[in-house]
């Protein structure tokens, strides 16, 4: 008779069997294409309590048990000033999942709270900033971060609608803060609607960002400009269901020969600078 498994257990088998394709190998590729991952890492996989760093730290976990590449694990949770409920609904869902978390709380919602100029900008800044610094002290070379394929397509865009540029968001990046840190994106090839796919068919419950811009996006009072994003792409979905493919590709395969102005390293540069050295079509004499 084969051996009935607890939730845990039915959570972890789900990743490796049912969302195997969906999950864990768009996973593994993010990991082995962008070089995520080295010998001797010690990551802090930060969580928030949503879905996506929830199954990055399931996914991690999993990475870590059958890895031939020897790195250490830390599941970091901030604290920001959640109210107590969904402070243990976090707790509830990491001893459910097995995931042993470090907790430690800042007051970044209620500094986010107190300006209306940017508020979740500000908010993304001091989180990070903590984070880092929370991961350094805990003897950690890397943080990793739940943004998956989705946040990126949505944050191209968003950047060149209302931000008037061409933006993306790289798998990696070094820290410019904190020396010797870095920053990765294990789900950087992951969908957002698997994502939400596993955590239903598992009958999880996660957190969503509680703080006041959020819930009023919730009950209809905000229009976030990523929602608005997000509605736009799934209307293009119905002609073209590639059309995020389509979008993610081109992000690996920019012709800035085609751009009359770039910018790089913090210096912005236009077609101009080498327009003479250019031969016929923008190529090299």
């Amino acid at each position: 008779m084969a051996r009935e498994l607890d939730p845990c257990q039915r959570i972890e088998r789900s990743i490796i069997t049912k969302y195997r394709k969906t999950l864990w190998r768009p996973f593994v590729e993010a990991v082995k294409r962008y070089e995520l991952i080295q010998a001797g890492d010690r990551i802090a996989v930060c969580i928030s309590g949503g879905k996506d760093s929830m199954v990055l730290a399931k996914l991690m976990q999993e990475l870590h048990r059958h890895s031939d590449v020897p790195f250490e694990l830390t599941f970091l949770v901030m604290d920001p000033g959640y109210a107590p409920a969904n402070r243990r609904l976090i707790e509830e869902n990491a001893a459910l999942m097995r995931i042993p978390v470090t907790i430690f709380s800042s007051d970044i919602f209620a500094a986010a709270d107190s300006t209306d100029r940017n508020p979740c900008y500000l908010c993304a800044r001091m989180r990070r900033g903590h984070l880092y610094a929370k991961a350094r002290e805990l003897g950690c070379n890397k943080i990793a971060l739940g943004h998956h394929f989705s946040d990126v397509i949505e944050t191209t865009l968003i950047a060149m609608f209302w931000g008037a540029q061409l933006q993306g968001m790289i798998p990696k990046l070094h820290s410019t803060n904190f020396p010797g840190m870095e920053l990765i994106r294990p789900l950087y090839c992951v969908h957002e609607d698997d994502i939400i796919a596993w955590a239903r068919y598992n009958g999880l419950h996660f957190l969503r960002c509680a703080c006041r811009l959020t819930e009023g996006a919730a009950t209809g009072e905000l229009t976030s400009k990523r929602q608005q994003v997000k509605e736009l792409l799934r209307t293009l979905r119905r002609d073209d269901p590639n059309i995020e493919k389509s979008i993610f590709t081109a992000l690996h395969a920019v012709c800035l020969d085609t751009f009359p102005g770039y910018k790089t390293r913090g210096q912005v540069r236009s077609f101009l600078d080498d327009y003479a050295d250019r031969g016929p079509e923008g190529e090299e004499q």
